[in-house]
């Protein structure tokens, strides 16, 4: 998998598409590269249809800079995030917006034939929509909530989903679409969805996916952090004492996701004679002040930051934010920021920021979409904005 360079192509657009840079002087204090390479970086991208010059910038004391943009329109990616029990997609274009959103229910431990067979559906009618209207679809990004090897694009060993282990999905969505096509974990996705889109301004965060399971998304140093096999951030199944002996579908006991997941929390309702079978469910009884739900969502989110403090003592990120359907229960977050601020030292938390995320459920969309873009102009692969 190909990984955006400082000062390459792909971070030059990136850095113009964010805001951070808006001329060619902008881009080489950021980057601090000479500006002939800036210069070559830029007319490249120009050439492209990328990125266009237009109007006048300020002056510090030379002639005033053309201002940098990306262009309306232009390329877009297909983007996919996959729940287990839905699927969402939508389109996104360079500058992060997302275009034609929606979603669909889906079981996707039904097997990777049907899932392929709905998704490949729904992508070619908005692949169809968006050229339309005058966009070029330039590729797909999905997010898939399973580990993931990024190279490959082979699913590898989900839990709670037989039939999924080493299935080629990048390529067999490839073949269906004639697209070029990334896969990653689906908390990875959301990650980068949440720190293009509400935090660019950080360069170390952790984003916590709380939804049926429980993930994570490290970012480090402004890119997404995926580790030597693509298994960073995967808390799901560190152990936890309070979880005891409780078999996990890993096929190990004890897992964080078996005390802290949705699928358990319902389950633990369902055992109380409380019907609940979805976060969704379980939102409802908690925003009704169903007083067993409240007690479950506010012990699951005291585990997980139980887990998290041993991330937030290792890796000092400058934020933790909580996204997945269960961010939207505050004393879910809450706890998480008690067990935080109780446990670790002054120095890791003095400016840590610990908050739900900003992008409600199109940030993991955003990701896939923002992540196909970038691969894709690393690799030279976007064609032109105008076919």
């Amino acid at each position: 998998m190909t990984t955006t360079e400082p000062g390459s192509a792909a971070h030059v657009l990136e850095l113009v598409a964010t805001g951070t840079a808006r001329s060619r002087a902008d881009l080489v204090r950021e980057l601090g590269l000479a500006a002939s390479t800036v210069s070559a970086r830029v007319q490249e991208l120009v050439d492209a249809g990328l990125l266009a010059e237009s109007g006048e910038g300020v002056s510090r004391g030379g002639r005033r800079p053309r201002l940098l943009r990306v262009p309306d329109g232009g390329t877009v990616a297909l983007a996919a995030d996959l729940g287990s029990r839905h699927i969402r997609t939508g389109a996104v274009g360079l500058t992060g917006a997302g275009f034609d959103i929606g979603e669909c229910a889906f079981d996707l431990t039904a097997g990777p034939g049907p899932a392929v067979g709905l998704l490949a559906e729904r992508l070619t009618a908005l692949a169809g929509r968006q050229r339309a209207a005058g966009r070029t679809v330039g590729g797909v990004g999905i997010g898939f909530p399973g580990p993931v090897d990024p190279a490959s694009g082979r699913v590898l060993a989900p839990s709670r989903m037989p039939g999924w282990h080493q299935y080629e999905l990048r390529d067999r969505l490839a073949e269906r679409l004639g697209l070029p096509v990334l896969v990653d974990n689906d908390a990875n996705v959301l990650a980068l969805g949440e720190h293009r889109a509400a935090h660019p301004e950080l360069r170390h965060l952790v984003v916590v996916k709380a939804g049926r399971g429980v993930g994570s998304g490290v970012i480090s140093d402004g890119r997404l952090y995926r580790g030597a096999r693509g298994s960073a951030g995967d808390i799901s199944h560190v152990r936890v004492e309070a979880a005891a002996e409780r078999p996990c579908s890993c096929g190990n006991v004890g897992c964080l996701e078996t005390v802290a997941g949705g699928a358990a929390i319902a389950a633990a309702l369902r055992g109380q004679g409380i019907a609940a079978d979805s976060t969704t469910d379980i939102l409802r009884l908690v925003e009704d002040g169903e007083p067993h739900a409240t007690t479950l969502v506010r012990q699951a989110g005291r585990h997980i930051g139980a887990v998290l403090c041993v991330v937030v003592n290792f890796f000092n990120p400058e934020a933790v934010i909580l996204g997945g359907a269960l961010s939207a229960a505050e004393p879910l977050v809450a706890a998480v920021r008690g067990v935080l601020y109780e446990r670790c030292p002054p120095m890791a938390t003095s400016e840590l920021a610990i908050a739900a995320a900003g992008c409600g459920p199109d940030a993991g969309l955003l990701g896939a979409g923002h992540a196909a873009l970038r691969e894709l102009v690393a690799d030279g692969g976007l064609p032109l904005v105008r076919p």
